[in-house]
């Protein structure tokens, strides 16, 4: 069951176009990720989704409300976390929660959350002297004490250290098996790749692929690469005849092979049944990373 509907959505500001009928569904229960490049209406969308900006045409549709004319009630069923936020220096970690956590009539524990996020040690510290990743946390909590059906979460893991990146990432997945729908807008196509059950991809104010993160990098006819040094003579003309290979090159001693689904096991096998021996074999697997830079054209 959809728990947001995106359907022609079109916004403008002056000249600019920034979306041109931006179409999508978000599961529940599911992990939907938002990619583009800068300026490719990421943020826009997101922000018409959430009810903080009004399109201009086009319908939108999040838990059965419609963010613009229901926002109040919306509001009560929704966590944000935004890119760039800032509280007031002198305010501590724990008056934050507590405050945040007074604007509804059920909310989750704060002390509970600020242990869930790595925190409960800096109950007391003001946000001022908190490190840019500890902030990073504290935005995420009060994005959850309002114990939300829906919760956009925006660039999640930056400044997080990659152990930290980790931790979050699995909560997150937690989140999405209690039952919370998030919506992930990101630049880091690992952090897509490890956690979205499906993601929309934006260029231009328009959605150009959306799928499985396995779909989309199918749908990008993204390469595998192997190379490596034979120990014998090889024929490479039979090689570049397997069905999955797509070309063959040598440079000196070293070949280079690409091709699409399972070229790695045709060439693997064409080698042992000639016994052919390879050093320095590495496989440059095709990836959700590729598949953005090839739908995108090169652009984060």
């Amino acid at each position: 069951m959809a728990v947001i509907e995106v359907r022609d959505l079109a916004k403008t500001y002056g000249a600019h176009t920034a979306l041109h009928g931006v179409s999508f569904s978000v599961e529940r229960g599911e992990i939907f990720g938002l990619l583009g490049p800068n300026g490719a209406g990421k943020t826009t969308t997101v922000e018409c989704v959430e009810g903080l900006r009004r399109p201009d045409a086009g319908s939108v549709r999040v838990l059965g409300l419609d963010p613009t004319r229901d926002g109040r009630r919306l509001r009560g069923l929704i966590g944000v976390q935004l890119q760039e936020a800032h509280l007031p220096d002198a305010l501590r970690v724990g008056e934050a929660l507590e405050l945040y956590a007074s604007f509804y009539p059920a909310p989750r524990d704060p002390a509970r959350l600020l242990a869930q996020w790595g925190l409960q040690d800096k109950r007391r510290t003001r946000f001022g002297k908190l490190s840019g990743g500890q902030k990073q946390r504290l935005f995420i909590a009060l994005a959850l004490v309002g114990d939300p059906r829906v919760v956009f979460l925006d660039e999640l893991t930056t400044g997080l250290d990659p152990q930290a990146r980790r931790a979050t990432w699995e909560l997150v997945r937690q989140m999405r098996d209690g039952g919370v729908t998030v919506v992930l807008v990101s630049h880091f196509m690992d952090e897509v790749a490890e956690l979205c059950d499906r993601a929309a991809i934006l260029d231009g104010g328009r959605v150009v692929a959306q799928g499985t993160p396995a779909e989309l990098v199918a749908g990008a006819g993204a390469r595998t690469t192997l190379t490596f040094r034979p120990t014998a003579p090889l024929d490479l003309d039979a090689l570049a005849a397997l069905p999955a290979v797509a070309s063959v090159a040598r440079d000196g001693e070293t070949v280079e092979v690409t091709g699409g689904d399972r070229v790695t096991d045709q060439v693997t096998a064409f080698l042992a049944r000639g016994g052919i021996v390879v050093a320095n074999l590495r496989i440059h697997e095709r990836s959700l990373d590729d598949a953005y830079v090839t739908i995108t054209g090169g652009t984060k």
